[in-house]
């Protein structure tokens, strides 16, 4: 799994940006993508990043791209997406 935060300034490049990420991921946050990955699509979003996106950012604008292990957990509080995939029904 990849968890892909950013921080960009100019409104029309993050948004964007977020299109692009979503077409692989869904989102957890308003700037945090949540993208299950394989070695190709790594590649697709960083060369996407460094061939179109780079050239527009500043010098307040960032991408960071985390690279979670398999046997990393997750908890999450408050109204974070389910992502289970099961349906149960208890009747």
């Amino acid at each position: 799994m990849l968890l892909v935060s950013y921080d960009i300034s100019n409104d029309k490049v993050r948004t964007h940006f977020s299109k692009f990420l979503s077409r692989f991921g869904f989102r957890l946050q308003y700037s945090v993508f949540e993208v299950h990955n394989s070695d190709r699509i790594l590649r697709n979003i960083k060369t996407e990043i460094e061939n179109t996106y780079l050239k527009a950012f500043t010098e307040e604008d960032s991408v960071i791209i985390f690279d979670i292990a398999d046997s990393c957990k997750k908890v999450c509080y408050g109204y974070a997406k389910n992502e289970e995939k099961d349906v149960f029904f208890i009747t």
